[in-house]
């Protein structure tokens, strides 16, 4: 190469250069200067928003409407970037005026502690059994029932297994699990994490930034519009994934859910050693109806396995309809139509 060429090379390399730590210095500026990650947030539900310190989860909150009798009620939001308890909500206001209610904010989400940490199943998986911990020494040593959605359907499978005495029903919303990529009968009780991109992820100063860029509101409704497989998505939900997602400490638990940290390798095993009664629902349209292993389970005696024409929310897009079907199968698991919430 001639001198003018390198010349010319190295002017252009400079001026990239440049360009990248202005974009850089831009982004942090952005993001610590034009965000408010202070701002108060709402509860994401009624009743009481509580919290309670654990041993091995950290500090959890979650909403308790508990002031009728019947079967305690346990509901888990799913796992993505904006994830809380607001996902559920239809669910827990339909539920609150005929039976115990409990929402978990899962840690890292909502207003659980979201400290700089490695969140796996595992810690999932002891937030869970330290919720029913506290439901049943609220209500006395009763089985109760527990939903959970998308990717959190696998670590309420695997606490259920662990503490089968605890549960008398799982319902599945859009389990993660059956499709042909998240399927698995790898390691028990392991993760699919690269330690490499976590520790570029969620590293400061930059990993505050990267993530307020990946939580913008067109990006979160990008996102939102992918799982109802529509662009009529619930905009109350929008904004409150909005709000949670700026609060401060909501970059770790994401960045390890995009490191592959909290998905499980075995979940194909976790749902087939299942022996309580199940009800599995999921939608028809968008970017997670991938279902081909659900053949699977859905020929045994304890599992209903039913689908919509909705998105991997159909609780939100169908409420009626989903909460018939899910009192149809408690219904039937109890043989006595008193027993089933109204």
């Amino acid at each position: 190469m001639s001198l003018p060429s390198r010349r010319r090379a190295g002017r252009s390399a400079a001026a990239a250069a440049l360009t990248l730590a202005g974009s850089a210095a831009g982004l942090l500026a952005w993001s610590r200067l034009g965000i408010d990650h202070r701002k108060p947030i709402p509860p994401a539900l009624p009743g009481r928003r509580e919290q309670a310190a654990t041993r091995r989860a950290g500090v959890l909150s979650f909403y308790a409407s508990a002031e009728t009798e019947g079967v305690p009620l346990l509901l888990i939001h799913s796992i993505n970037a904006a994830a809380n308890a607001y996902e559920v909500r239809p669910f827990y206001l339909h539920f609150r005026t005929s039976r115990p209610v409990y929402a978990l904010d899962l840690p890292g989400f909502g207003f659980s502690e979201r400290s700089r940490r490695r969140y796996t199943p595992r810690l999932m998986v002891e937030a869970i059994h330290a919720m029913v911990d506290e439901i049943r020494r609220r209500h006395g040593a009763i089985p109760l029932d527990a939903l959970a959605l998308s990717l959190s359907a696998s670590y309420l499978a695997r606490a259920s297994l662990e503490r089968s005495d605890a549960y008398r029903s799982l319902a599945l919303i859009s389990p993660t699990g059956f499709d042909g990529r998240l399927s698995g009968d790898g390691p028990p009780d392991g993760h699919r994490g690269r330690d490499w991109l976590l520790n570029l992820l969620d590293r400061p100063p930059f990993g505050r930034p990267l993530f307020d860029a990946l939580v913008t509101r067109p990006s979160i409704r990008f996102f939102l519009q992918k799982t109802f497989g529509s662009t009529e998505i619930d905009e109350g939900l929008l904004d409150y994934d909005h709000a949670s997602a700026h609060r401060p400490g909501a970059e770790h638990a994401p960045w390890c859910f995009v490191a592959g940290h909290l998905f499980p390798t075995d979940t194909t095993r976790l749902y087939e050693r299942l022996r309580l009664p199940v009800w599995m629902l999921h939608g028809e349209r968008g970017d997670f109806v991938d279902y081909r292993h659900a053949p699977l389970v859905a020929g045994r005696p304890n599992w209903r396995v039913e689908s919509l024409p909705t998105g991997a929310f159909p609780h939100f897009e169908r409420p009626g309809t989903v909460v018939t079907a899910f009192e149809a199968f408690l219904a039937g698991i109890t043989g006595d139509s008193a027993d089933r919430p109204a």
